[in-house]
């Protein structure tokens, strides 16, 4: 089971993460309570070890400037939320970047095909409102068969195996499910959500 914890901004969080067995770590660089700038992740990303992905994510900025602030923190991984095209996967991977597409649950079946992304990440209806949502309704989709994807919204340390597993899904992402409060972590629901993916996965 792929694990991505979202949304850290400081050491400690970044730390706990990358400890309790985290696959990725994401770092919001567009409006949101947990963004961070280009200079923090590049402070933050001295916790990070090399066999963990450090992911940029963005909302509904153009590709270009994803691209750009990106670099500037020393990031090669982005996340592209809002209105996308395969064009502008393609011109990721042109500069270089690998790319996670997030797409909402209920999106046009379109949406959902292979347009070339490294990773392809299904979110709740309303992304960050950590509200659940249909999960198992991802379970009988024939275009996600086979793929590398991630299952995320709603999710927390009691409901991520459950989840996980009627969705299917190959991977899961947490941000709000493992926070005190909006925008700050909770280093022990790092570690349970993490230790719960992975063992739901083991079993």
């Amino acid at each position: 089971m792929f694990v991505k914890v979202c949304g850290l901004s400081t050491p400690e969080s970044v730390r706990e993460a990358v400890d309790a067995g985290a696959d990725a770590v994401g770092f919001v660089l567009t409006a949101s309570p947990r963004v961070v700038s280009p200079g923090q992740v590049s402070e933050l990303l001295a916790g990070v070890p090399d066999d963990v992905s450090p992911i940029a994510v963005f909302r509904h900025e153009p590709v270009a400037d994803a691209i750009a602030i990106a670099r500037a923190a020393g990031l090669q991984w982005i996340q592209l939320h809002g209105a996308r095209t395969p064009a502008d996967v393609a011109t990721a991977h042109d500069a270089g970047m690998k790319v996670v597409r997030a797409v909402t649950a209920g999106a046009a079946p379109e949406e959902l095909e292979d347009w070339g992304e490294d990773l392809l990440l299904i979110d709740a209806a309303v992304p960050g409102s950590g509200e659940s949502w249909d999960y198992a309704a991802m379970a009988a989709l024939p275009v996600l068969q086979g793929r590398s994807w991630l299952l995320a919204g709603g999710l927390d340390p009691a409901n991520v195996a459950d989840a996980s597993a009627a969705a299917h899904a190959w991977g899961v992402d947490v941000s709000s499910g493992v926070e005190a409060s909006r925008g700050v972590k909770d280093l022990a629901k790092i570690r349970a959500f993490v230790g719960a993916a992975k063992a739901a996965a083991a079993a």
